[in-house]
């Protein structure tokens, strides 16, 4: 019995101690396991991604060194080059300015196109109205009677005030000058919708509004607003293309793989470049100097009428003058011919417009020298526009399309002088 209790006993303290020592256990563990998490959860973030993977790629090999890149570079953040295009938070503001300025000179290019437009016809009206006036009044003189001194008077008087608005007809060429406008008003409305799509697309750089800024200005050197010191010459020595965009600004290429230099992933290819170099060539042997040589027969046939409209004029004033009691035959003739030839030849210059005529072969003349210098800069500097934009927007510059433009750099009449112009629009 005694026996039974000991092992009673002995089993009791055995199970309280196993006991125990579960609770301790139990107790340990739960005590040591935050620890444990702490310590996990504060080292952690001390280590960064580019850390754990270069240590992570130390320690392995072979294809998981590919799988850890890829680690790196979708844990990495892409930092841009300084070398992008800077920017500013006055961008916006300043090219909605110009915008802004570029409407208003629409405006005001469009109010004076029409304003010189009805110069052209009032003045050209009233100059071949007082001509054939006069013209007429000699006439009747001629038929003799007792106021032949007065009408003579009359038709001398009536010649002379058409030569004095003639001679200022001539020199400002109102029809001319309503060109002008009429060109001004486009390129400012081309303008204005370039930037309009630079603000659409987003992110314009700094630079840009200093480009609008001198586009602008070119345009208003080329097609001045007043008429008094800065009026554009009517009939200069030679013919010159019109030039209404800032000079050619190339930027340097700063440190540039011989891939990029050749424009190796941005569209350009050798063959573009070769196709490109020849629209270049056509534009400038064919096109313009075309142009430039109908300039030049618009400016002499302008000059020669614009002479001979107020010196025939004065003849007739001249003949009208001579007309007295003797009633000379010759006088008679000279004051009638001479004033019914003045008005025919007022009516082709002015009503045949042909200085506006001049002007629209000049414009035509500088736009193809835009082009070749368009095409040239980039040319040099690849990496400002796609190759293959382009060539699409070369294209549609020439009213052709891209297999057209192809085959026209491709013709083996591309180098005679006879071969075909460039631009199928005008």
């Amino acid at each position: 019995m005694a026996a039974l209790q000991a092992s009673s006993l002995n089993m009791s303290y055995s199970s309280t101690s196993s006991s125990f020592s579960c609770k301790r256990h139990i107790t340990k563990s739960t005590i040591n396991l935050p620890k444990k998490l702490t310590i996990n959860a504060l080292s952690l973030p001390d280590l960064s991604a580019r850390v754990l993977v270069e240590e992570l790629q130390q320690r392995s090999s072979g294809s998981n060194n590919n799988i850890y890149k890829n680690i790196i570079r979708s844990n990495v953040p892409f930092t841009p080059s300084p070398k992008q295009g800077t920017k500013s938070p006055t961008t916006i503001p300043k090219l909605y300015a110009i915008l802004e300025a570029i409407a208003d000179r629409i405006e005001m290019h469009r109010n004076i196109k029409e304003q010189r437009e009805s110069w052209n016809s009032l003045l050209l009206n009233s100059v071949n109205a007082m001509t054939l006036t006069a013209a007429t009044i000699s006439a009747i003189a001629a038929a003799g009677g007792s106021h032949v001194v007065a009408l003579s008077s009359c038709s001398s008087l009536l010649y002379l005030a058409a030569t004095g608005l003639l001679i200022i007809l001539n020199k400002i060429q109102p029809s001319q000058l309503a060109e002008e406008q009429r060109n001004a008003a486009r390129l400012f409305q081309k303008l204005r919708r370039e930037i309009q799509t630079k603000l659409s697309i987003g992110n314009p750089e700094s630079k840009d509004h200093r480009d609008a800024m001198d586009k602008v200005l070119a345009l208003d050197r080329a097609y001045p607003l007043p008429l008094l010191g800065k009026m554009l010459e009517k009939f200069p020595e030679g013919v010159e293309p019109a030039k209404w965009w800032p000079e050619k600004r190339i930027r340097r290429q700063e440190s540039m793989s011989p891939a990029a230099a050749r424009g190796g992933g941005n569209g350009w290819d050798e063959g573009l470049e070769e196709r490109m170099k020849g629209v270049v060539g056509v534009l400038r042997r064919r096109d313009k100097e075309d142009y430039l040589r109908l300039g030049e027969k618009a400016l002499k046939l302008n000059k020669m009428l614009g002479i001979a409209g107020p010196v025939l004029t004065t003849v007739a004033a001249v003949g009208s003058a001579l007309m007295g009691p003797s009633h000379s035959g010759l006088a008679t003739v000279v004051g009638v011919a001479a004033g019914a030839m003045a008005a025919v030849i007022n009516a082709v210059e002015h009503g045949g417009q042909v200085g506006m005529v001049f002007e629209m072969y000049r414009s035509n003349a500088g736009f193809f020298s835009l082009m070749e210098e368009w095409i040239e800069g980039n040319l040099e500097e690849k990496r400002g526009i796609n190759g293959k934009v382009m060539e699409m927007k070369v294209a549609l510059e020439l009213g052709r399309s891209l297999s057209e433009l192809r085959e026209l750099t491709n013709s083996p009449l591309m180098a005679d002088e006879e071969g075909e112009f460039g631009s199928k629009l005008f």
